[in-house]
Formats: C-alpha cells, structure tokens, sequence
C-alpha cells in the first residue's frame, strides 16, 4: 500500500460492496449539484475551511481507516476485502493528495504549516497500514481463494499483496522497522530538497537595465542602485541619479528565458552559474537521500560556427550557457520567427478554448467553468471546471491555478485530490484533479500570452488531467494516472502532438487584437524549429536518465561523491562542457520523484509516436479517435496492463520483448526525428 500512496500521479476498478460498510461522511466525492453554493473548505472538503481544519481532517482519516481495518480483520468474503482496502487507500490519499497540493500552492503561510503538519501525521500512520499483518493476510487470502469475479479485482490482490512484499512486511520485525524509517527519511528528504530549491533559488543583479531583453523584463524585478560617481550626500533627484537594473531569480523558467534570449554573454554567464550552483544545502540532501534509496556523440559544429561569426574570433569554444541562445537564434533565423509574433496567437484564454475544443471534438463532452462554494478556493485567481458529457452527466473536476505567485510550486504540475471509483452499483466517486501552471502575467495586466513551448506544456499536463478525469476504474487504486512508472506519461506526451497539428491549431489560435487565425505558414515553421537539433534534446534526456539510474539505481555509487559522478557521466555522454562549480543534481527533482525510473520520459516518448502516427495522425480530432483513446487506453488507468492496453489500441508492433522485459518500440520516435534514415542536418 505504501509504494500505492506515495506515487504522486496514480487509480483502479472492481465489483461493488454488498453494503455500505460504515456512513463513508466526508471522504466521498459524488457528482453534486453544482448549483449548491453552500460554503465549504479547499477542494470541497468541509473540514479545510481553516488551517486547523487539517488536524480534524487527518484525525477522520485514521479513525476511518481504522473501522474499516477492524472490518477486514474479521474477514468478510474476498470482494469486501478488496473493496475496504481500496477505501482505506481512498480515505488516506484524500488527505496526502491535499495537503501536498496546499504545501505547493496555499498563499498563506497558516494553511501551509498544517498542510505540512498533516502530511507528516499521515505519512506515519501510513507505517502502521504497510507493516499490518492483518490486513497483508487479508489480501493474500483474497488472491488465493478463487473467488474474484473480475480482472480488475485478481489485478487488485495481486499489486496490494506485492506493495506490502515491497514494503519488506515479510521481514524480521527490527528490519522491518528499519525500512520504515528509511521510507520515512526519504519523504523527508525529499520534501527539504524541495524546500530548499523553492527558499533560495539563487539571484544575480544585472546592471544596466539594457543588458536585459525587452521581451523577457517582465519575469524579473527592476532594482536600483546610485551611479557611479554619485554619493548619498550630494543626491539630488532620485531618478536622475539612480541606475535601473533587473534581478534574476534563477528558478528554471526565468533562467531558461535568459538564457535563450539574451545577447550578453556575460549575463548569460553570470545567470548560468548561479542557477546551477544553488541551493547547496541540497547536497548533503541528496547524499543522504542516495546512502537511503550509452554514449549518443552529438556534433555542435554549426552551433558552435554561429558563435564564431557573431563574436569574431577563430577560436572559440561553445559554453553551457551558450547553446541555448544560440540554438534559439539559429531556429529563428531559419525560419524567420519572431517570439512576441508567436506569442500573439497564443492568448491564454484561447489556449483555454483549445482544450474544450479537444474534448468536445474527441469525446463529444464539454468542458465548462463552473463556481466553487465559499470557501473552496485557495486563491482567487483559480478557475474551476466541469468535464460533462450530455448522456453521462458530470465525469469529473478539474481546478486550473494558471500564474505565478510568491511561494507557490514552481513549475507545473498535476495533483490528484480524489481519484475515481465504484461506491455501489448506481454511485461513482468522480475524480477531481488540480492543474498547477507559473504563467508570467505581464506588468501592464494585458492578457497572458505563451509561446509555443508553454503551449505545449498546458497541453501536456492536460493530458495527464484527461487520463485521470475520463478513467472509469472499481477502485481508486487503479485510477487515472495511477499505472506502471514507464506508461503514465504517455498520454500527456501524446496531447503535446494536439498542440503542434495545424488542423487543430487553426481552430483556436487566434491573434489577440485581429482575431486573425495563426498561418499555417508559422505553424510549418514553429515544428521546423523545434525539430532542428532533436538529438541534441535526446542526447541530454539520456545523460538525465544514466545520471539518475547511477544514483538510485540497485548500487549503491563509488564514489559517494555526486558531483564527480555527473561531472564523469557528463564527459562521457555529453557533448556539453562539465564547469567546476555547477552542480545540477541539486536542482533536478525529477530525480527525487522518479528514482531510477527517469527512463520512462523516453519510453513514453516513443509510445506517443506510436500512437499518434498509427491512430491519430489521420485524423487527430475524430470522435472515432478520442473513442479508441477513451475505450482502450485511458478509461482503464492501471487496472490492466500497460503492454496489453498499447497493442489493444494501435496493434502489435508499439512494443517488444527483451531480456525479459518490455521496451517500446523506437521506429517512429526516429523517424519523427529524422534518426532513422540520412543524418539531419541539424542535431
């Protein structure tokens, strides 16, 4: 159950319960009257409306959990078994699933605080559940004896029975005990990394204020400073003697931003360094965190041709903060593209548009804003939105929190807050999923507008929520993104195609002030753009993954230290200079949430090319397509098998078999990128 509860995108499906076991209160989350406005707390659960409400919250949760614990000891028949475990991971996940999401996203400081109280309290009594024989017997005599009468429910047994065997239940109580408490130091572990990289993202201040592009000011703050020459005692007006300036804060969008766009070096340079080097409190984090838990050359001959012209000199080499900028400006040059043209089409509200666009065109279902009770709310900027199908009803809840705030999770996410499933045979519980995005509103509050990349992101965390939201598992267990590490990034990495198609374009990117709809001729050169230097991109994805199996993989490194294993793994399988001083294990969480499964950003990869070629590509916004997607890939979440739901859909071939184990095949990826056949020009 523990390796359940801890996946931070997982679901299931089964029989329903004879009876209702005990008054389910709070915890269960129906298809309600969206016409009641009667107040509420966050995310609809009634005991968040205050911060101390967490401690009420958690406090049901174990006494829940507890009576369905003392139901399970008395062994009722092997379906009820199944069905009270599910609640029990249902009961708990409402309040994990919560109280991350307010750690990341709460603006007040109180909310935060019992958010993080509440997440430990629940972590530890999930030791009590993963180490309890009762219910581990429970579940292998359900798997035993024959008597359940669904896939899905055998498949529930069988990965219950399994997470407790991973959990170590079968050993030695002092071991047991051990494990424990390391699963404990890891969470810990990983949520100060998290901290840390949130509290001190690292700044440098760049003056003159001209240095800085003036397409990219807006994601940084204006400092001052006295000019030169210029002392407090002979200060005259204080516009006239003070110097503009910017400060970066070098979180990874704002760096990238600067990095790709800015013409100085030097502040490329200066932004490089420090966005690379902090938070060192992070090391003895991931130290501690590793001692508790093949070669792809690239040629960088026409990247580093570009630089030698535009500085003049013979010799030069192409540093790390370099290739950014200067693969920006060769995309732009090529295919003549201009940033805040692109961006012009992309308004955030017709973005919006584009997403209600997709699953009316696939799934015949709309997907509508709708108010929230008093209450229910963390900040007043988040929008709340109904997925609805015209003969099935309401199919689920999604909150979008779109722009970026002081203290708020930095990058994009989806958080589960209730995973779906079967309650008796007429009630179903919906999933209710959160979308957390940073967009950057610009100072003079016009309308937000993203470029391409940030397109393609709202698309692909929007698949994750679809997975999720059209999932029509038995068990919460089972839902939505709740499946094998390889397979869950799979949708989402096939929804980035929706937001690169101009069929699908054409029908919601709209200039902001003429209504005009986006050329195809920019559409043909933005795909252009982001294909030229494709296995330069590859080549860095596998440096990440060897980097992460290395640290977490079944051996322990030698050495121990960090920054000599990414320093080696960087010479040998990256045509990027290692600079003394930088250390980006203390900056990539992924490493953190995956854990020798980073791998799986790939092997998703080529499953959405597959998928997309073979049955979307066609025609990509068919009701006949999104029926497929909905039927045979994502109403099953994890309650069947990943390799079986693949070929199900697009037919043998999306995988194969080797040593033992599965590996998706890789053709199609290739081919997009143009690896298959004569090397591109562009790597």
């Amino acid at each position: 159950m523990w390796n359940f509860i801890r996946r931070r995108d997982p679901n299931i499906h089964f029989e329903r319960l004879l009876k209702p076991l005990i008054s389910h209160r709070h915890f269960r989350t129906r298809a309600v009257d969206r016409q009641n406005a009667s107040p509420t707390g966050l995310y609809g659960f009634d005991h968040l409306k205050s911060p101390k409400g967490f401690q009420r919250f958690v406090d049901d949760a174990i006494e829940r959990s507890g009576e369905l614990v003392d139901y399970i000891a008395g062994m009722p028949s092997s379906a009820e078994i199944i069905r009270a475990m599910d609640e029990i991971s249902d009961t708990v996940c409402s309040v994990v699933d919560s109280a991350e999401l307010c750690r990341q996203t709460h603006p007040a400081r109180g909310f935060v605080q019992e958010a993080n109280k509440a997440s430990m309290r629940i972590n530890e009594y999930l030791h009590f559940l993963n180490t309890n024989h009762t219910l581990y017997n429970a579940v292998k005599k359900a798997e035993q004896d024959g008597h359940l009468l669904t896939e899905e429910a055998h498949r529930a047994a069988l990965h219950l029975r399994i997470d407790f065997e991973k959990g170590g239940i079968h050993l030695p109580s002092g071991k047991l005990d051990r494990v424990n408490q390391l699963n404990l130091n890891a969470l810990q572990l990983c949520r100060e990394y998290g901290e840390n990289i949130i509290t001190d993202p690292g700044h440098v201040d760049i003056f003159p204020a001209s240095c800085i592009p003036r397409q990219i000011q807006h994601l940084l703050k204006p400092i001052y400073r006295l000019k030169s020459g210029v002392s407090k005692d002979s200060l005259g007006s204080l516009d006239d003697e003070q110097a503009k300036g910017f400060q970066i804060i070098t979180e990874p969008r704002t760096l990238f931003s600067v990095l790709q766009l800015t013409a100085d070096d030097q502040v490329r340079k200066m932004a490089y360094l420090k966005g690379n080097s902090v938070p060192h409190a992070n090391h003895e984090v991931l130290d501690k965190l590793i001692a508790s838990r093949h070669e792809l050359a690239q040629e960088f001959k026409t990247i580093r041709n570009l630089k030698r012209d535009v500085c003049g000199q013979r010799c030069v080499d192409l540093e790390p903060w370099d290739e950014p900028y200067y693969t920006a400006m060769i995309k732009s040059s090529a295919y003549n593209l201009d940033s805040s043209v692109v961006a012009s089409y992309f308004s955030l509200p017709q973005c919006i548009e584009g997403l209600k666009l997709l699953v009316k065109s696939l799934f015949g279902a709309n997907f509508d804003s709708i108010p929230m009770a008093p209450g229910e709310s963390w900040h007043p900027d988040v929008l709340k939105m109904c997925l609805h199908h015209p003969e099935e009803g309401d199919l689920g809840y999604l909150y979008l929190d779109l722009y970026s705030r002081k203290g708020k999770y930095p990058g994009c996410a989806t958080f589960a807050i209730k995973g779906g499933r079967e309650i008796s045979d007429t009630e179903y519980q919906l999933p209710v999923m959160a979308l957390v995005f940073n967009f950057s509103r610009p100072h003079d509050s016009s309308t937000v507008r993203l470029n391409h990349g940030e397109l393609e992101t709202l698309f692909h965390e929007f698949g994750h929520a679809l997975h999720a939201l059209l999932s029509r598992t038995d068990y919460q267990h089972f839902s939505g993104t709740r499946v094998a590490l390889d397979f869950a990034e799979t949708p989402s990495n096939l929804f980035e195609y929706y937001a690169r198609d101009y069929r699908v374009l054409r029908k919601f990117a709209r200039h902001y002030s003429t209504g005009e709809v986006i050329p195809e001729k920019l559409v043909k050169s933005l795909n252009g753009a982001r294909d030229m230097f494709a296995a330069t991109e590859l080549q860095r994805q596998i440096f990440y993954a060897l980097v992460d199996q290395t640290l977490f993989g079944d051996r322990l490194p030698e050495p121990r230290d960090t920054c000599s294993i990414v320093a080696h793994l960087k010479r040998q399988h990256s045509n990027e200079k290692h600079v003394e001083g930088t250390h980006m294990q203390i900056r990539f969480s992924h490493f953190l949430t995956y854990g020798a499964g980073y791998y799986s950003y790939l092997y998703a990869k080529c499953f959405a090319a597959t998928i997309w070629k073979k049955l979307c590509q066609e025609d990509p916004l068919s009701l006949a397509t999104g029926t497929a997607l909905r039927t045979k890939l994502l109403q099953h979440g994890g309650a069947k098998e990943p390799a079986d739901l693949l070929t199900d859909l697009v037919g043998d071939g999306i995988i194969r078999y080797h040593n033992g184990g599965i590996v998706p095949d890789i053709t199609s990826c290739l081919e997009e990128m143009k690896l298959s056949g004569e090397r591109s020009l562009y790597y």
